[in-house]
């Protein structure tokens, strides 16, 4: 009776699909990834400013980098051992653009500029992308002048304005 007459073109689409799948996906998973190094800079970015918002009315060290751990841990970076964070002072003369190429303050004043800068490795999820790129060094800076000079390492945890009085 009548027979069905089946296109040499039968199949195409699904082979043409099976092709063109792992491109959508590696595209998608790449959107991803962009993402992911998107909010690790963001992230880090508002650790070293936190950090540098600390450090111009408290210049301990070891202060400024908790906050920039703390502020950085609650954000993208999740290993303690990816973020490297650096707290300096420097003078404000004479390069006013860099402050890093400026001598480093060797006693702290009013004026000196507080740079902090947060660092942190980051590994695309992407197989393919990860091994072309392998990791990746993100860095973010924060210049700030110091308004307060504080020796008092208590602060911000201070209970009066006279353990850190204020500079003219």
């Amino acid at each position: 009776m009548f027979r069905r007459h089946r296109s040499p073109r039968r199949g195409q689409a699904l082979v043409e699909f099976a092709l063109a799948l792992p491109v959508l996906i590696l595209i998608l998973v790449a959107v991803f990834d962009v993402g992911r190094a998107v909010f690790l800079y963001n992230s880090l970015t508002n650790a070293a400013r936190e950090g540098a918002r600390l450090a111009i009315v408290n210049q301990d060290k070891s202060l400024v980098a908790n906050r920039v751990q703390a502020v950085a841990f609650s954000g993208a970076v999740s290993n303690a051992g990816n973020l490297n964070d650096l707290v300096s002072f420097y003078l404000q003369n004479p390069n006013q653009t860099d402050p890093t190429a400026n001598p480093q303050c060797t006693s702290i004043a009013v004026g000196c500029i507080a740079v902090v800068t947060a660092r942190s490795d980051w590994q695309p999820i992407t197989p393919i992308i990860g091994n072309v790129l392998g990791p990746i060094q993100f860095a973010a800076r924060t210049e700030l002048p110091v308004e307060l000079v504080c020796p008092n390492s208590t602060v911000p945890a201070y209970t009066t304005s006279a353990s850190c009085p204020r500079q003219p």
